[in-house]
């Protein structure tokens, strides 16, 4: 059986605010596999994260196989939609929620850690948010649109253009990404699926460039729905999850953990001629170009 074994390699997992979601299990599989981890919490909800931390809220789901718990070596406030301190707009600043923190744009959090730490082996670009994500495409503002496609596509080009330096020599990046970026999703709104596309595509050209340049590989996850709390913010994420159970190959719930081992692979050495890849794990819903539990089947059945 292949071991993967990471000692001695350091991630850095953008977009962790909880503990449900497909960041916080990816970073505690590479965990388990011996990396270290150094988390990046969006600015507005350090705090929150931090307190529930250390009140033991996530202790059953830091919980490993040999019963100890996963932990990080350190936690940076960040703001992916802000390159440089002076991007930042004054209203953010003085914001109760950004007001006490200091050096949360992304090429300062990328200086904090090659002081702290030197070079990182792996990035996870976890991040995703639309201001009007409840909103149709056509109902959509430019603001939105536009607030949509920096924090979740153009987040990961500054990433890699601001860490990709301090990334060793065949190190990995990975981002997550969702099927909306090809289909219609039709709640899936705010330009989200727009930002999503443009993900993908940039995760093409970054391989090829960051390839050369840093001699990094970048792939991505197309995970199927899960219920977390961010997605529960979309409003119909109940919905999804029993299309998907109703019409993929396999059926049955998609568990975070199915995607953090694909995300484990991908990071690791074992995948070291992959890249610009876009990888599915939805329980092979991707595939399907018919609804299986659509009415017109039943009207075919009686017939």
């Amino acid at each position: 059986m292949l071991n993967i074994d990471l000692k001695g390699k350091k991630a850095f997992v953008v977009g962790i605010g909880d503990d449900q979601g497909f960041g916080f299990s990816i970073a505690k599989t590479l965990f388990e596999a011996g990396c270290e981890i150094i988390i990046g919490t969006w600015a507005p909800i350090v705090k929150i994260f931090e307190t529930s931390w250390k009140n033991k809220k996530f202790d059953e789901s830091r919980k490993l196989k040999d019963g100890s718990l996963f932990d990080y070596i350190k936690l940076y406030p960040i703001d992916a939609s802000y390159d440089y301190p002076e991007d930042v707009p004054s209203d953010i600043k003085e914001n109760k929620r950004y007001k006490e923190l200091s050096g949360y744009t992304v090429s300062e959090v990328a200086k904090k850690i090659e002081k702290d730490f030197g070079k990182i082996d792996i990035l996870v670009h976890s991040l995703a948010n639309s201001p009007e994500v409840m909103k149709s495409l056509l109902e959509t503002s430019r603001k939105g649109y536009l607030a949509a496609q920096s924090a979740s596509a153009y987040s990961l080009i500054s990433l890699i253009h601001h860490f990709g330096p301090l990334m060793n020599k065949n190190s990995s990046a990975l981002a997550l990404t969702y099927e909306a970026s090809t289909k219609v999703v039709p709640q899936y709104g705010g330009g989200m699926s727009s930002a999503k596309a443009s993900l993908e595509s940039d995760i093409r050209t970054l391989a090829y460039e960051a390839g050369r340049k840093f001699k990094i590989r970048i792939n991505a996850i197309s995970a199927g729905p899960l219920k977390s709390r961010a997605a529960k913010a979309i409003g119909f994420i109940d919905d999804a999850i029993n299309y998907s159970k109703a019409n993929a190959p396999l059926q049955k719930d998609l568990a975070p953990e199915e995607v953090a081992n694909a995300a484990l692979f991908l990071l690791s050495d074992l995948a070291s001629a992959i890249t610009g890849e876009i990888l599915f794990v939805d329980n092979g819903l991707n595939i399907m170009g018919m609804a299986m539990d659509s009415k017109s089947f039943e009207k075919s059945e009686k017939n």
